[in-house]
């Protein structure tokens, strides 16, 4: 990975930095990548802070209930401890130890899509350290649906608090080499469960004066949770300084080179073929010249596009552009959770309109 001198702002440099370990002092360890989750167990019993599985994006996990192991994720991750995590658990009947209300609503989003990509914002118990939430008074918590992270779960009497397993601000890992590459002599294990089956974060769900809010887009469809609710959710994802959710930040998600969405026949006119990637959908960007194209899905299908949008902007960062270019999909399902994503990642062009979904 290189920087490309005047292409990228000094708040993304030292995001970079950060990964490659020029930012800050870290002690070095050996980092292993398994599949015994026997060897998970116990490290994770011992505080340390291990990558594990889940069906949207590897999590580096830790016991939630212990502070000093929490910040051992947020030392690993270089993350801002304003920003909030999510505990994980192994079936809905626990969330009772660690939520004091469960709304009606909650009970029943979660009969339809747990164990799965929904996390909820419930009011907190005391047992929940103030360092998982950021101060805040709820919790964010969700039940993972990969066999191996509900394994390792069934076997722990704590919850786990686990954000991405990448360094902060970087795209998210949906192997266990990605979370090798960014946190390689940072973490002692990596739990191998193979590629992430969804490929993006949770949805976020908050509870308020009987609303059911949108706090961010993932794996649950917007449609999704209105078809099973019977009444409209309201949408507030805006970016936030200091979140009350995981994944609120303006920038997040992001690659090393530029990336731009949206007008790219546009934008591709102040950039040679030879310095330009292309981020693709279907056929939504055969008009663009460019030395580098990377498919998210050849039959638009945006399930797949999911899965393959984090290893696409990775591999998209390596192949040595100057810039890396990519066009808004359909605003629909799964694709609005993928257009929040590019848009968190995205910079802006001075002097251009993007079209974009705000």
């Amino acid at each position: 990975m290189t920087f490309r001198s005047g292409l990228i702002s000094g708040t993304r440099y030292a995001i970079f930095a950060a990964i490659l370990g020029k930012s800050q002092q870290y002690k070095k360890m050996t980092t292993r990548i398994g599949t015994d989750i026997a060897t998970a167990r116990a490290l994770l019993e011992a505080g340390e802070a291990v990558a594990v599985p889940t069906e949207t994006v590897y999590g580096l996990a830790a016991n939630a209930l212990d502070a000093g192991a929490v910040l051992k994720i947020f030392k690993a991750k270089n993350r801002p401890h304003f920003n909030p995590l999510i505990i994980h658990l192994p079936a809905w009947a626990a969330v009772a130890r660690y939520a004091a209300e469960i709304p009606a609503d909650a009970d029943l989003l979660a009969r339809r899509f747990t164990p799965g990509p929904l996390t909820f914002l419930l009011k907190k118990k005391p047992v929940i350290p103030d360092l998982v939430t950021a101060g805040s008074p709820k919790v964010a918590i969700r039940i993972p649906a990969h066999p191996v992270a509900r394994a390792l779960l069934s076997q722990l009497d704590f919850p786990l608090a686990a954000p991405s397993a990448n360094p902060f601000g970087y795209v998210s890992p949906t192997t266990a080499q990605h979370v090798f590459e960014g946190l390689n002599g940072k973490i002692p294990y990596i739990l191998d469960g193979g590629q992430c089956e969804i490929g993006l974060e949770s949805t976020i769900l908050d509870f308020e004066d009987g609303a059911v809010i949108v706090r961010r887009e993932g794996g649950v469809s917007v449609e999704a949770i209105e078809q099973a609710l019977g009444r409209p959710v309201l949408l507030k994802t805006a970016a936030a300084e200091h979140p009350i959710a995981p994944g609120q930040l303006k920038s997040h998600y992001a690659t090393a080179t530029p990336l731009y969405v949206g007008a790219t026949e546009q934008w591709a006119t102040r950039f040679a073929p030879e310095q330009t990637c292309v981020i693709a959908f279907g056929n939504n960007m055969e008009d663009v010249a460019a030395a580098h194209r990377f498919q998210l899905s050849p039959s638009g299908n945006l399930d797949e596009a999911a899965q393959n949008l984090f290893r696409i902007m990775r591999e998209a960062d390596r192949c040595g552009a100057a810039v890396i270019l990519a066009a808004w999909l359909p605003e629909n399902g799964i694709g609005r959770a993928i257009n929040d994503r590019l848009r968190r990642a995205g910079q802006e062009m001075a002097g251009f309109e993007d079209g974009g979904h705000s």
